[in-house]
């Protein structure tokens, strides 16, 4: 039987499939090597093999585990808490820019689900931040020529 999981991948995975059919459709443009097309598709195709794993695996997991006993603890809040990390993130992006508002933002989200404990998860919530926001603007700005955005109260 299909679980809420699997529902969930299986209506991704219809709705990246019709969308990437849709971008075939786009027209190219002799001026440019790479259409319109190229990282919606790359996009896309990986959402829908994402989806398609998470329902094989929500198929998987039902017959291994059939009945629970346990109830699982949601944490309803920590919901709230990324939907509002979120938007604050998206809202600063044009006053400190991308570099500074993503470091923040990735900070802040790691420390939410996985709160440091000493200065060696301090330490970690850094270095994720960092890598990450320096692998993102690596791979867009510069190897994909993405502009980012720049900060009103930073310039950067």
């Amino acid at each position: 039987m299909i679980g809420r999981d699997g529902w969930a991948g299986l209506v991704v995975l219809a709705a990246s499939l019709v969308l990437f059919a849709l971008t075939l459709r786009l027209e190219d443009s002799p001026l440019v090597p790479i259409g319109p097309g190229f990282y919606p598709r790359i996009v896309l195709g990986a959402t829908a093999l994402l989806a398609a794993w998470m329902v094989l695996a929500d198929l998987l997991a039902a017959r291994r585990a059939a009945p629970r006993a346990a109830r699982v603890r949601r944490n309803y809040a920590l919901v709230w808490l990324m939907f509002a990390a979120f938007g604050l993130y998206v809202g600063t992006l044009a006053y400190l820019g991308f570099r500074i508002a993503t470091l923040l933002y990735v900070a802040a989200v790691n420390a939410l689900l996985d709160r440091p404990r000493g200065a060696r998860g301090w330490a970690r919530v850094a270095v994720v931040a960092l890598a990450t926001t320096a692998a993102v603007y690596v791979v867009f700005e510069r190897e994909l020529s993405v502009l980012l955005p720049r900060g009103r109260w930073t310039d950067f």
